[in-house]
Parts: structure tokens; sequence; C-alpha cells
């Protein structure tokens, strides 16, 4: 049977900033699937224990004030978090991300805040299998010009996302394009295993990441470094 027709875990975290290694987590989802189809769903708010700057608040909806009072505290909602992740990877449900680098390694850096054991800790070893949307498009359609945002891929896989940057709807998109790319693309995408297609995005994205970084050394800073690891940095 194909991975994209089996059950799947979507993942995403909406968060106080972009930088994986500082920003704290504010909302979180995980989205257990059959395929496409969505079965339940775990949400998390956070108070992140520090301020919720404007601009995030303007990208998710979640203001200060709200995080602050309504909001678990954060030690208590990552281990949560964590918990729920890493029990669906140990059953090998593979878990869905779009740009899973910045997900899973900010939440490790929040793990590693709070002293709590870290992902590959919780696993025995290496966070997988992980299947990122975003990877996979990158790899199988190269050269489509344009914006890679989940609402511009969700376009192009004729994904519904119904409410943008709110964490379930962001990981339940996620999930559909996933699937959309295993149907589409059965010889490079879904007719693999998932630890095949773990191990093939791999090589994925540091070749993107490799590309990206000569271009930026070329026609930007020739200093520029871009990290290469996927899925967690």
């Amino acid at each position: 049977m194909s991975w994209w027709k089996e059950p799947l875990v979507g993942f995403d975290l909406e968060t106080t900033g972009t930088d994986p290694a500082t920003s704290r987590i504010v909302t979180a989802a995980l989205v257990d699937t059959f395929g496409p189809r969505p079965e339940r769903v775990l949400n998390w708010l956070l108070d992140p224990g520090v301020p919720v700057p404007a601009e995030a608040t303007a990208i998710h909806g979640i203001s200060d004030e709200q995080a602050r009072r309504d909001g678990r505290p954060a030690a208590l909602a990552v281990e949560e978090i964590a918990g729920a992740l890493c029990e669906r990877l140990l059953a090998g449900r593979p878990v869905v991300a779009f740009n899973a680098p910045f997900d899973l390694s900010l939440l490790d850096a929040e793990l590693a805040r709070y002293g709590l054991p870290s992902l590959a800790d919780r696993l025995g070893g290496s966070v997988a299998p992980v299947v990122d949307a975003l990877v996979i498009d990158r790899a199988v359609d190269k050269y489509r010009r344009g914006s890679r945002t989940l609402q511009h891929v969700c376009a192009v896989y004729g994904v519904e996302l119904t409410d943008a940057h709110e964490a379930g709807s962001d990981a339940l998109a996620a999930v559909r394009v996933a699937v959309a790319l295993g149907e589409r693309y059965p010889a490079e995408v879904g007719g693999l295993t998932p630890e095949q297609l773990h191990t093939r995005q791999i090589t994925w994205y540091r070749s993107w990441a490799e590309d990206l970084q000569s271009w930026l050394r070329r026609e930007k800073d020739p200093a520029a470094e871009v990290d290469t690891t996927w899925p967690l940095r």
C-alpha cells in the first residue's frame, strides 16, 4: 500500500519569530489523518514565557495578552507536544510538515531550553520518517517559477487552505499537499517506502541548500552559509 494512502500525522507550529534557535512556540497542532482525511486534531496554545511580537501576532493572530492569559506553561506543553509526536513516529506513522527543519529544530530547541530529552533521545536515534512537502515540491518541480509558500503550493496542487497560519489548518494542508505529490509523482515519490523517501529528501534538501548558498555567495554575500542538514538542524 502506498504511504500516502496510509495513516499520517501533520505537524505545524506558530511561533514568536523566524529563528528556530531562539523563537518560542505559541501554538502547535498534530493532525492524525488517514491519507488526506483528518481523524483527530490535537491543539496547544502556550504562554511562551516571552512577549509575542506584534509582527508575529499579525501572522498567526495570537496576541501577547491572549497567550499569557490562556496559554499553558511552555515547559509542560512542549513536553506534551514532543511526547505526542514521538509516540506517532515510534508507531511508524510518518510525520508530515512543510519546511520540517524549522518546526522540528524549534521544538528541539524548546526541549533543550527546559532541560527535557531531545527528539532523537526519545526516539533512540534519528527523527524519522518525515515527509516534508516543501522539500519534495522543490525537488520534483525544480524549475517552477513563483513563490513556494504553503498558500502558493496548495494552489498548485488544488489543496484548500482554509485558515492560513492556524497550526491545525496548516498541518492538514501539508498532509494534503504531500498526498497530492505522492499521487502525481509515483516513481519519484509515491512509490517509495517512507524510509526510502526520508533518505531521498536528505539528498534533495542538501542539493537545494548548496545551490542556494552558491547563488547567495555569487549575488549577495561571499560568506553566506546555508545549513544543508534535514530534517533537524
